[in-house]
């Protein structure tokens, strides 16, 4: 992607407001198995023969990784109706070639020195650049952009989303194994992925596209970044296509989840940015400080929703499901114009993994059922309430 600052700008100020796109990574698996298969270059050409797929399926680095894309939709309603068909589409062809797909945050065996990047020259350029960073990355997520109309009013959303990512990062937690074991944390992926790639995790505030462009500037000047993909933060504004990207989730084992968590965050994006429309940039008060949101990062890391993150305007903590009605209360406004009514799970993915492993299941049991249960959901009709 450019570093042309002046035309990224212009496609913000050119951009329209609310545009979705929802992008889902899974895991490419032999189904016997279970192992890391690293063929997404045959999977790639394989859905270069489909007309839908063609455009839709993408590489992230690592060869045991397909991702799928629903590209531009004008509603949410749409983007999952998009995203449907692209996800049965691969599932077919991937079954076709004898694997299979999981989708959770990370593999809970796979043994990351055998990892494999794509072999084309954008890649192999951030092995040589990212060395072992590159190489422990088996991770799997998933990104949600909306169109948000004005370069300032696009880093202002950025700014405000930032202390809101801890709480959205607690909601999606779902990989609490690694190495064939319990890590202990409820999305062990946040501390592969975000703690290691650079530039990564949660970003300082901007305040305004001035502010943003000076500093990337500076890098590029320096010899740190030569396109703007090389910004990995967990919020970013996306130069190519005008939106506000949010990265910071892990993979959702089911399909409806995976939709849940995609319309929470459109509904907080859109919040955001209404909210700069009737108050300015500093309707919502001071910016948290980067600590402040570190230290709920870490909860949501280590206890997701079963622990509680601190209010530190209130000075005080509060449940991590008792932040989640908060938030669902504030973007009820967003929610209403854009008819968004995510239905989150009692219990998230890491919740019930962990259940399930104290009743007595084995971590590969576990991954097994939820591998089958990613199939089932991902490919399953959508219910009615989604069809209206």
């Amino acid at each position: 992607m450019s570093l042309d600052l002046d035309r990224a700008r212009e496609t913000f100020e050119s951009s329209t407001d609310f545009t979705i796109g929802l992008e889902e990574e899974f895991a490419i698996l032999d189904p016997a198995t279970l192992e890391l298969e690293h063929r997404f270059e045959d999977v790639h050409a394989a859905c270069q023969r489909d007309d839908v797929l063609a455009d839709s399926a993408a590489g992230e680095l690592i060869a045991s990784e397909v991702e799928i894309r629903s590209g531009r939709a004008e509603s949410f309603a749409e983007a999952m109706a998009l995203q449907r068909e692209r996800r049965c589409r691969l599932f077919e062809l991937v079954e076709g070639m004898g694997l299979a797909l999981g989708a959770m945050g990370t593999h809970p065996w796979a043994n990351y020195l055998d990892q494999r990047i794509i072999d084309t020259p954008h890649y192999n350029r951030l092995r040589h650049e990212l060395g072992y960073v590159a190489q422990r990355n088996n991770t799997w997520s998933m990104h949600v952009h909306m169109g948000v109309r004005g370069a300032d009013r696009a880093i202002a959303v950025c700014d405000r989303m930032r202390e809101l990512l801890p709480l959205l990062l607690a909601v999606s937690a779902n990989s609490p194994f690694l190495d064939r074991r319990d890590s202990g944390l409820h999305t062990v992926r946040t501390e592969i992925f975000t703690r290691t790639f650079p530039r990564c995790g949660v970003p300082s505030p901007f305040v305004d596209w001035a502010g943003y462009a000076e500093f990337v500037e500076m890098l590029q000047r320096a010899g740190s970044i030569v396109e703007s993909t090389q910004l990995w933060w967990s919020v970013r504004p996306h130069h190519a296509f005008g939106t506000v990207e949010v990265r910071i989730c892990d993979a959702q084992t089911r399909g409806e989840e995976s939709f849940a968590l995609a319309g929470l965050i459109a509904a907080c994006i859109a919040q955001a940015a209404l909210d700069y429309d009737g108050h300015g940039y500093e309707g919502a008060g001071a910016p948290l400080r980067d600590r402040e949101i570190e230290e709920n990062l870490w909860r949501a890391i280590r206890y997701g929703m079963s622990g509680r993150m601190i209010d530190f305007r209130r000075g005080e903590q509060v449940e991590a499901a008792a932040a989640l009605e908060g938030l669902l209360a504030w973007a009820e406004p967003a929610r209403s114009r854009l008819g968004i009514e995510p239905t989150l799970p009692a219990r998230n993915g890491a919740q019930r993994a962990r259940e399930a492993i104290d009743a007595g299941l084995s971590i590969e049991d576990v991954y097994r059922d939820a591998v089958a249960e990613t199939k089932r959901t991902y490919t399953a009709a959508p219910r009615a309430a989604e069809q209206a």
